[in-house]
């Protein structure tokens, strides 16, 4: 089993629109997928209950209110979706159970503040400091050729961490999260390019982690 764990202390970070997004594309490939919500808000639980029967089948489970962090028989990929104000206690709880750490980060400066400082306690955590899981940062909603953009990959190339991708700003994410789906349920030219931007990281999930 792969574990993935969604991260940041910075809200608004877009974690649930990368774990939604992870578990469509893991579920469309044949893996038996389970989307752990960790966030009391329960945002990617009530994405899945909006999901359509018909579509590769997403199991789900909440972990926010201090139930046992627990993973049924035959899930091969686990994707936890953190809140963003987790105690110590809980980052380490989630780390623990981790292999990667994908670390959405916006091209804002506060994005940048949030994430440095979240960084910061994922390096007090030994298993981390000791290079024991892999982190992995993705910036999000990024629009090209833009200032934002040019200071986002001055900070991500500068985190000295792997940068797997960028991923594209677009109203296409909110489009298909109001109706439960995920951009690998979409198989049109219109969303192809779209796609395109998440292979890097999946790539290295499925490659780098084995």
């Amino acid at each position: 089993m792969i574990s993935i764990l969604v991260g940041n202390t910075k809200g608004g970070c877009g974690k649930t629109t990368m774990a939604t997004n992870l578990a469509v594309a893991m579920a469309s490939a044949g893996r038996q997928v389970l989307l752990a919500d960790a966030d009391k808000q329960h945002s990617s639980l009530l994405w899945a209950a909006r999901r359509p029967s018909h579509l590769a089948a997403i199991a789900t489970c909440s972990w926010s209110r201090g139930e046992a962090l627990k993973v049924p028989r035959g899930v091969d990929r686990l994707i936890m979706d953190a809140p963003a104000a987790m105690r110590r206690g809980q980052i380490e709880e989630l780390v623990d159970m981790a292999d990667i750490i994908v670390i959405p980060v916006l091209p804002s400066v506060f994005d940048e503040d949030g994430s440095r400082q979240f960084l910061k306690k994922l390096s007090d955590i030994k298993a981390v400091r000791r290079n024991r899981k892999i982190l992995a940062l993705v910036g999000n909603r990024v629009r090209a050729n833009t200032r934002a953009a040019a200071r986002l990959d001055l900070f991500l190339n500068g985190a000295g961490l792997n940068v797997l991708t960028r991923l594209r700003d677009s109203q296409l994410y909110s489009e298909v999260a109001n109706v439960g789906l995920g951009l690998f349920d979409l198989k049109d030219k219109r969303t192809e390019v779209f796609r395109a931007d998440w292979e890097p990281l999946l790539s290295y999930i499925e490659d780098g982690v084995l």
